[in-house]
C-alpha cells in the first residue's frame, strides 16, 4: 500500500506538517467553523480527560479546553514535531490543563493513559494502515468512552477545494487519486470508515452532516485567497514543479473564480463534513 512517506504531500511528520505550520493562522482560521459542531458531538457534560488526535497547531485543542467543564484536561497529539513545538509556544506557561505531545497515535499506546473522550478534526484520513490504527485507538479510550471525528465529505460537495483543483488541472497534469490511500477525501463516503470503526470494536456509531461555508485562508480577498490556496492546499502541490508563467496563469484564473464568491470582501465557499461519533464498548 502507498504510504505517507511515498506521498510527500501527506507526509505529516515532515513535508506536509511544515507547510501546514507555515500557513497555520490561515488554515486554523479557515477550519474554525467545524470546531463547534465537532466539540458538541463529544457531549462534554462533566469534567473529562480528552485526547485531540492530529492536533496540528493546537487551535481545536485550546477550544476544547475552553468549552469543556471546569476540571477537564486536554492533551493534543501530532506526528509533526514542528507543529507540536508551535502549539506549545502558543499555550500560556501557566495553563496546566493542556499538554501537547509528539506521538504517532496509529501505532503507540496513549502516553498518559486512556481518555474519556477522543476527537480528531481531519486527522484520521491519513493513517497508512487504517485498520491497525483504529484498533490501536480503541486503547486510547476507557470502556464507555466517546469519540467524535470530523472527515471531509465527497469532493463534489466541497467547492472550497474542487475550485482550486479544477484550476490547477487546467495548467498541469494531476495524478488520479488512488483508492483507499491516505488523503483528505478518503472517507468522502462514510460507509468505509464506519466499517473500519465497527471492526476495530467501536459501537453506537452515527454520522451527522455539517454543511456550511469556509472563508479561504481565514478571511481573504480574491487575490490573497488564491495565493494562499496555491501554496497551502495539497491539491496544488504539482504547481511547485511548474515554471513562473504557468504558476502566474493559475493564480490569475483562481483569483477570477474566487472573485465570484466574495462576500463583504472575503472569499467564502461551501464545505461538507461528516461528523462520525461512537463509543468504546463497556
Amino acid at each position: 500500500m502507498k504510504t505517507n512517506k511515498d506521498s510527500p504531500e501527506f507526509d505529516w511528520a515532515a513535508t506536509r506538517g511544515e507547510k501546514w505550520r507555515a500557513r497555520l493562522d490561515g488554515m486554523e482560521g479557515m477550519l474554525a467553523p467545524i470546531d463547534e459542531p465537532l466539540i458538541r458531538a463529544l457531549r462534554l457534560d462533566e469534567p473529562v480527560r480528552i485526547a485531540d488526535v492530529g492536533c496540528g497547531g493546537g487551535g481545536t485543542t485550546r477550544e476544547l479546553l475552553r468549552r469543556a467543564p471546569e476540571g477537564s484536561i486536554v492533551d493534543g497529539f501530532d506526528i509533526s514535531p514542528g507543529l507540536i513545538e508551535t502549539a506549545r509556544a502558543r499555550t500560556p506557561p501557566d495553563e496546566h490543563a493542556i499538554t501537547f505531545l509528539t506521538a504517532d497515535v496509529a501505532t503507540t499506546p496513549p502516553p498518559r493513559g486512556p481518555y474519556e473522550r477522543l476527537t480528531s478534526r481531519f486527522g484520521v484520513m491519513f493513517f497508512d494502515d487504517a485498520p491497525t490504527a483504529f484498533r490501536n485507538l480503541m486503547g486510547w479510550l476507557v470502556p464507555g468512552g466517546r469519540f467524535a471525528f470530523a472527515v471531509w465529505g465527497r469532493p463534489a460537495d466541497n467547492p472550497w477545494v474542487t475550485t482550486v483543483r479544477d484550476v490547477v488541472a487546467e495548467v498541469v497534469e494531476l495524478p488520479p487519486p488512488l483508492p483507499d490511500t491516505p488523503g483528505p477525501f478518503r472517507y468522502g463516503e462514510p460507509d468505509k470508515l464506519l466499517m473500519l470503526l465497527q471492526r476495530a470494536g467501536f459501537g453506537d456509531l452515527e454520522v451527522r452532516a455539517w454543511h456550511g461555508e469556509l472563508a479561504i485562508g481565514g478571511g481573504l480577498t480574491a487575490a490573497a485567497a488564491a495565493d494562499f490556496a496555491l501554496t497551502a492546499f495539497s491539491i496544488a502541490e504539482p504547481l511547485a514543479k511548474a515554471d513562473d508563467v504557468v504558476r502566474a496563469s493559475a493564480r490569475r484564473a483562481l483569483t477570477e473564480r474566487f472573485s465570484r464568491h466574495l462576500r463583504d470582501g472575503v472569499v467564502r465557499l461551501e464545505a461538507y463534513v461528516h461528523l462520525v461519533t461512537g463509543r468504546r464498548a463497556e
